[in-house]
């Protein structure tokens, strides 16, 4: 994962990257997720860093700490992180979005084809990451 292209602050990066992980299943309901420690060295981050992004999540309900064993996917975790990501996506992608949009002059329509190919490719490219 690179931070350095986002004006999005790191922890919330890296809160936005936990959430993808569950709503995709990387990260079942119920399971342990990597120590803060651990996330950090993987994201080569700060663990302080991590420790903020996992006090958001725990915060939305969508993880949850058993003290001295680690933290674990919320039962409800996966719907959670889908909310909270559309809600982001709607507060802040979204009127850039629609802003574009209406300066280029396009419409919904405008964006079938390029969704459907985005989707495909992504697809694609997540089977090959699979195997």
């Amino acid at each position: 994962m690179h931070f350095e292209n986002s004006s999005q602050a790191i922890y919330l990066q890296i809160v936005e990257y936990v959430c993808e992980q569950i709503i995709l299943g990387e990260w079942p309901v119920g399971e342990k997720i990597p120590s803060v420690r651990e996330l950090g060295v993987a994201l080569e981050v700060n663990p302080n860093t991590v420790m903020r992004s996992y006090e958001v999540l725990k915060n939305e309900q969508i993880i949850f700490d058993k003290r001295g064993i680690g933290n674990f996917v919320d039962s409800k975790g996966q719907d959670k992180a889908l909310s909270y990501l559309q809600q982001e996506f709607t507060s802040k992608a979204l009127p850039q979005v629609f802003k574009t949009m209406f300066l280029l002059k396009m419409g919904v329509e405008d964006l079938k084809k390029p969704l459907e190919q985005f989707i495909k490719n992504y697809v694609s490219t997540t089977d090959a990451d699979a195997s």
